[in-house]
């Protein structure tokens, strides 16, 4: 994509991701080591070293904070080609925008909340990412079947991934970790990809090859 959409789907981003906003530039440096190391020791965030999914989520935190402030020192190869918008990121990564945007959760759900159960869901909507990367990554890791050996422990949970839009294909990803579709056979589908088929044919996004 160009740079303004490039500008608009990070500013996306941060509204989407709110009080968890996770930065693109390390979120890419640690998937990619994610993707290089997959489920062994130096993976990021492997399920099968951890023995809840709580530990393996404070791992992931010291390892992606590492990353967002430069005390941690990676590979030079996980580098480059990935979103920066450094103003954007230092205050969205930042306690006070974090803080506002909890504030905003609660003020919205005083105002149009209609039962009290409702309010509930309010910590869901303060740690949006960490719940995504937690089911991600250890569902995908742990359960369901595999169409392909990647050497590694990663699974196709659900064959419709309606939970976590795709991403719970992570056998098929890290077998064509470059596709833009994550649904491999027939009776899988991945609901982003039509979304990227759209978004290709507007000419808002350049697929490098277009699936199916």
């Amino acid at each position: 994509m160009n740079k303004l959409w490039e500008r608009f789907f990070h500013f996306i981003a941060y509204v989407g991701q709110g009080s968890s906003y996770l930065t693109p530039s390390a979120y890419a440096i640690m998937h990619r080591m994610h993707h290089a190391y997959s489920d062994t020791e130096k993976d990021p965030h492997s399920p099968h070293f951890f023995k809840d999914v709580m530990g393996m989520m404070m791992h992931t935190r010291e390892i992606f904070h590492g990353l967002v402030t430069n005390t941690i020192k990676v590979s030079p190869k996980f580098l480059g080609n990935y979103p920066e918008w450094p103003a954007l990121d230092q205050f969205g990564y930042g306690n006070f925008s974090r803080l506002l945007w909890v504030v905003f959760y609660i003020v919205f759900y005083i105002n149009f909340a209609t039962a009290w159960w409702m309010y509930l869901l309010l910590p869901i909507h303060f740690l949006m990412g960490p719940i995504h990367g937690a089911v991600v990554n250890w569902c995908g890791h742990k359960y369901g079947y595999q169409n392909y050996n990647n050497d590694d422990d990663s699974r196709n949970t659900i064959p419709l991934d309606f939970l976590m839009l795709g991403e719970l294909f992570q056998n098929n990803h890290h077998k064509h970790p470059n596709s833009p579709n994550f649904a491999n056979k027939w009776w899988e589908f991945d609901p982003v990809y039509p979304v990227l088929r759209i978004f290709h044919s507007l000419g808002i996004i350049k697929l490098r090859k277009v699936n199916g």
